[in-house]
């Protein structure tokens, strides 16, 4: 197998009295989509908020590329990179969809008091990073809220892979989404993957997350309470798991005799 990309040790984060994570523990290989499951309350936020960054743990540690890291800041993560894609996207819907792809990170040209915006840089490469994806926009000038839901998805993931993501975090990237917009996320997520890029896809929809995963880690009550390589396990196995295992099981057989 390959080295990790990214991995998460024991990793222990508590609000108050409310333990969020118990000693949560996460690997992400290159080329490799591990999907992180688990209900609402799980504590999946919290993890993902900790590799990117915005949170600190109370306890654990996290290792890239092998080197034991502490992310300061969710920029530090980025610039490490690690880019994370919230549910909320982070665009702005006024913009246009070339202005949002480089929003932050905007290319200037001319000199001195004379820069300024390399706007017909920053629409060809725009254009051609989404297409190199399947995504085929007519024009990037465009306001980005004029595209689909599941199109702000891929533009939002493309722009973390053209500004160097090696490990690419995806919170519920198709949560929102009908069954063909959420097939553009996934496939896109794909090519992702092919590039040799490591993805933690987040959801709670097993069939999303069996159609691309490599590998399973089902998050109960801020624990790991199963780790599934795919050889390892069937789409039903993972549904069971994810409705609670022997639990499930048990009920199936009481209600079965009822």
């Amino acid at each position: 197998m390959s080295e990790p990309l990214l991995a998460a040790r024991g990793i222990r984060k508590s609000f108050g009295a409310v333990e969020a994570l118990a000693g949560v523990s996460l690997t992400v290989r290159p080329g490799e989509v591990t999907c992180l499951l688990g209900d609402n309350g799980a504590g999946k936020s919290t993890l993902i908020k900790i590799l990117s960054g915005v949170l600190q743990p109370d306890a654990g540690e996290i290792r890239l590329g092998g080197t034991r890291v502490r992310f300061g800041s969710a920029r530090d993560a980025l610039d490490r990179g690690i880019a994370t894609v919230f549910q909320d996207l982070a665009v702005v819907s006024v913009l246009s969809i070339y202005r949002n792809f480089f929003l932050g990170r905007e290319p200037q040209a001319g000199w001195g008091p004379f820069r300024h915006l390399a706007k017909r840089e920053m629409m060809q490469r725009s254009a051609e990073e989404i297409a190199r994806f399947g995504i085929e926009v007519d024009d990037v000038r465009r306001p980005i809220v004029t595209l689909s839901g599941g199109e702000r998805q891929s533009v939002a993931i493309a722009r973390a892979i053209y500004f160097g993501a090696k490990v690419l975090i995806l919170d519920e990237p198709t949560s929102a989404l009908g069954v063909k917009e959420s097939e553009i996320v996934l496939r896109f997520i794909h090519k992702a993957k092919e590039r040799g890029i490591g993805i933690v896809f987040i959801t709670h929809n097993v069939h999303h997350a069996w159609l691309i995963g490599d590998s399973f880690e089902i998050l109960k009550r801020g624990s790991v309470s199963q780790t599934f390589e795919r050889a390892s396990i069937t789409k039903d196995g993972l549904l069971t798991q994810m409705a609670g295992g022997e639990d499930f099981e048990r009920l199936e057989v009481v209600f079965a005799q009822d």
